[in-house]
């Protein structure tokens, strides 16, 4: 088996490095990542200057791009093999709910399953954890089922896991994405000409966060596996739009 790992905190992070450890007892793994922290890219592509990637001492690519920049060179020229499947973290911090929309490591996730391959992203509770090798033994037991899961081509595992010792999770759990309430106002700072200046505010509290949704699994020591799918059309409402534009004059 032949894994390509990414992810969105840059070729140096320590969770880049623990999953790509531990998948390697399960098969050829090729890490491109970003050279420094790109989180919060989501899917967006550097289409304005070239892209460079360059190998180092330790056979991980750094790539001067974002993360979906990294699984689009990796797939489409920079590899002389097809990977079979894509994995993306483990991110520092959780990627649950509204969160998807703006992870660089779910892009890079979504990324390798625009371009026809299995895809998984990883992220661990802790902006700062300790238990890396928890996420990354879920993630291990995902890769080594994926041959054998009855999965619709189009699904994207977005995966979360509490920042646990392995013997005190609870489990695994199959959840939805729930919903955040509106983020933070953003912080008004000035620069020392006087210039206003703004840091984006942080992400809201949990509203939509009850049993069966990815908030409550790991709020209660579950390691979260959320089907994600690249399709955002809302088919239940196409009749009424419909209607709609016919009353249009």
């Amino acid at each position: 088996m032949n894994i390509l790992i990414s992810n969105d905190d840059g070729y140096r992070s320590p969770g880049l490095r623990a999953l790509a450890d531990t998948l390697a007892r399960l098969g050829r793994v090729t890490v491109v990542a970003p050279d420094r922290d790109r989180s919060g890219a989501s899917n967006s592509l550097t289409l304005d200057v070239p892209i460079r990637a360059e190998r180092m001492d330790n056979g991980v690519i750094r790539v001067n791009g974002t993360p979906t920049d990294c699984v689009h060179l990796a797939l489409t020229g920079l590899l002389d093999e097809e990977p079979d499947l894509v994995v993306a973290g483990i991110n520092h911090g959780p990627n649950l709910g509204d969160d998807v929309i703006y992870s660089g490591t779910v892009a890079a996730a979504t990324e390798g399953r625009f371009l026809g391959l299995p895809a998984i992203a990883v992220s661990i509770d802790s902006h700062q954890p300790r238990h890396l090798r928890t996420a990354a033994n879920v993630a291990a037991r995902l890769v080594a089922g994926l041959r054998d899961a009855e999965l619709s081509p189009s699904t994207i595992l977005n995966v979360n896991v509490p920042d646990l010792p392995s013997e005190s999770l609870s489990g695994v759990r199959a959840t939805r994405l729930g919903h955040r309430h509106k983020a933070e106002p953003v912080s008004r700072i000035r620069d020392p000409r006087g210039r206003p200046m703004y840091w984006i505010g942080p992400a809201g509290p949990e509203q939509d966060a009850g049993e069966g949704t990815d908030f409550h699994a790991l709020r209660n020591g579950y390691a979260s596996v959320t089907p994600i799918q690249i399709d955002l059309t809302r088919h239940g409402s196409l009749p009424r739009v419909s209607r709609w534009l016919d009353t249009l004059p």
